[in-house]
């Protein structure tokens, strides 16, 4: 992947629109994250385990693991991803282009992708993104 992408986010009532430029492959992800002004606000990457995340814009609170482990779940091959989430104790279930992440019974995760759009709402933590780019 190397593509423009557009992220509207909701958490804790409060909406939040910005771009990002992601590159990622089998080995490392490396975002660039700005605003619809084209002001920079963060850069993460992502190598051999490693995550470095750097922001004026975002509260220190922001946990990159989570950015990570998202992108992860919304676009890594499923066959790898169930085998992970398996030794976390979770399952993986896909039905045509919905991701769903459960423990147990209890749903944590649901991915809805179309070629445009991808839309994750995390139960557990409470909150949504929807990424929209050419994911063809």
């Amino acid at each position: 992947m190397d593509m423009a992408q557009y992220i509207s986010a909701s958490f804790m009532g409060q909406n939040h629109y910005f771009n990002a430029w992601a590159r990622a492959d089998e080995t490392s992800i490396d975002m660039t994250l700005f605003s619809e002004l084209g002001a920079a606000m963060g850069d993460l990457s992502y190598t051999d385990g490693i995550i470095n995340f750097s922001s004026r814009v975002f509260p220190a609170s922001l946990q990159p693991e989570y950015i990570v482990a998202d992108f992860q779940l919304c676009f890594y091959d499923p066959v790898l991803l169930r085998r992970a989430l398996e030794d976390c104790g979770l399952s993986l279930e896909i039905q045509l282009n919905t991701r769903r992440i459960l423990e147990g019974r209890n749903l944590i995760i649901e991915i809805e992708k179309s070629p445009n759009r991808v839309r994750l709402v995390n139960h557990l933590r409470g909150y949504t993104y929807t990424i929209e780019g050419d994911f063809r």
